[in-house]
């Protein structure tokens, strides 16, 4: 438990007892504020009643005694229209916080050399895996490492802060509408493509969301920015003319081609891994990391290269396939070296990362079937990084759809073997298939089934993708719920899982 300083004796209302809610009220408490709590729930109240927090109606609480309003991340702060404990908290002129605020505020309130160092990542796809892997990066380097935020535990969860540790961090959207002063030492934004519009009112503010992770970064911190959109492009840009050092990313000049991907990172004219550079914090006995290749890392294939030479092969990491995880990989390359890892380690770390389940995640084999859960895949755009990773693929889609369906994907519909439509969108995405094969499956034990006779009888060495392009809630609770409904039904047809080795 991270403990929140600063507000110590002071009424500070909790909205949401969620994840983040609760353990947020949690680490107030420890910190020495009180808390007050509320959910429309029944049952949310009565939990946390039961842990000995007071539980008051904010309807008709008294706003001006307030030091501050926490805010879970799944209560609109603006659109569709802000919630109504935001016009409460506003009219009162309370402020209104979410846990990585929280969070950011319990570092600053340490000395320098007593704060430990922060990596965070977000953006619309690819942030839990490469949260994940930077962790696992920093963890083979025998770092002292805690991850969470928007992955697993919730960030004011994690142990206490120690000047010895590198906190791991993924930060939603949600989240970083509710920062201001989050300052983290290295900066990750993988990329962005049209995604929670409804609750950004419009692609500008989802935009405008994302940005905040750099809004208050210190003169030693370091910017990883995705640049395959125009979107990432702009704000990489926005930050070279701030003078924030760092790196662009890309895995394609034209990222909409097929064939091998090219992943490059540049610098932007300034070194922020000089010993120089860096704070006090920060071990002597670290090398100054991309020591000997200022300039340009990029990997045709599987290959990265630094300055034209061979830096690593991402052939034999079997948890990293396609080139979307070639982008993860870059990132956590050069997060762990611009945390001073060392080059042969950094790279070791990538190649026996075990993987994240319900991403590109290898269930089982039937004969020479391979079956392949990639149920994280909310959107088209992650959909369109699974598709691209295989030449061809029995692929199960289909939930509740995003706005724009899979229309996006239309240049990938010659590598769709044929696609097993279920939920909400199989009408509409039976339409936009058009002549490509397709069967509208309904649920995911007839489309495992037919996907795997169909893929039996092709021969070869055929794939059956879950990538659903879609939102899971139409038939499950979650997109875990439906990663396991998947791996159930396979396991089901007798298939050998997959172990890892």
């Amino acid at each position: 438990m991270i403990p929140v300083p600063g507000f110590e004796n002071q009424r500070v209302a909790v909205f949401g007892l969620g994840r983040s809610g609760l353990t947020a009220a949690r680490a107030l408490k420890v910190g020495g504020a009180v808390p007050i709590l509320w959910d429309d729930g029944v049952s949310g109240r009565m939990q946390v009643e039961a842990e000995g927090f007071a539980v008051e109606d904010l309807t008709v609480a008294d706003w001006s005694g307030f030091a501050a309003l926490v805010l879970s991340p799944g209560a609109p702060l603006t659109h569709p229209k802000p919630h109504w404990t935001v016009d409460k908290a506003r009219a009162a002129s309370v402020p209104v916080v979410g846990d990585i605020e929280l969070f950011a505020r319990a570092i600053a309130a340490l000395p320098d050399d007593q704060r430990p160092r922060v990596v965070a990542i977000t953006g619309t796809n690819g942030k839990s895996t490469t949260t994940a892997l930077i962790g696992w990066v920093l963890k083979q380097a025998g770092l002292t490492v805690h991850i969470g935020g928007n992955i697993g535990i919730g960030v004011l969860a994690l142990p206490e802060l120690t000047p010895d540790a590198v906190y791991v961090i993924e930060v939603s959207s949600y989240q970083l509408d509710l920062t201001t002063t989050f300052a983290p030492d290295v900066a990750i934004l993988t990329n962005i493509s049209p995604d929670h519009l409804d609750r950004h009112g419009g692609m500008e503010g989802y935009v405008a969301a994302k940005t905040r992770l750099f809004q208050a970064l210190g003169p030693e911190a370091v910017a990883l920015v995705g640049v395959d959109e125009a979107e990432g492009t702009d704000i990489a840009e926005w930050l070279a003319v701030g003078g924030v050092a760092g790196c662009t990313v890309s895995t394609s000049a034209h990222p909409r081609e097929s064939g091998d991907p090219v992943l490059s990172l540049e610098h932007d004219g300034l070194d922020p891994f000089l010993d120089s550079h860096r704070s006090s914090k920060w071990p002597k006995n670290w090398v100054p990391a991309f020591a000997g290749m200022s300039g340009k890392l990029e990997a045709a294939g599987r290959v990265i290269r630094a300055n034209g030479e061979p830096v690593l092969d991402l052939t034999p990491a079997r948890s990293l396939p396609g080139r979307h995880n070639a982008q993860n990989a870059a990132f956590a390359y050069a997060a762990a070296r611009a945390l001073g890892v060392a080059h042969d380690v950094a790279v070791q770390g990538l190649m026996t990362f075990p993987g994240l389940a319900h991403r590109m995640e290898t269930v089982a084999h039937l004969g020479p079937v391979r079956f392949v859960n990639d149920s994280k895949a909310t959107n088209a755009d992650a959909a369109r990084q699974a598709l691209m990773s295989y030449l061809s693929s029995f692929w199960i889609a289909g939930g509740r759809a995003k706005d724009g369906g899979i229309e996006d994907l239309r240049d990938l519909f010659p590598r769709i073997a044929k696609a097993y439509l279920i939920g909400e969108a199989a009408a509409d995405f039976a339409a936009t298939l058009g002549d490509t094969p397709h069967v509208a499956a309904g649920d995911m034990a007839t489309a495992v089934a037919l996907a795997a006779a169909d893929a039996r009888a092709a021969g070869g060495d055929p794939v059956v993708l879950l990538s659903p392009a879609c939102a899971s809630f139409d038939q499950f609770l979650d997109f875990e719920a439906r990663g396991e409904a998947f791996r159930a039904a396979v396991l089901n047809l007798g298939a050998t899982p997959f172990v890892q080795g």
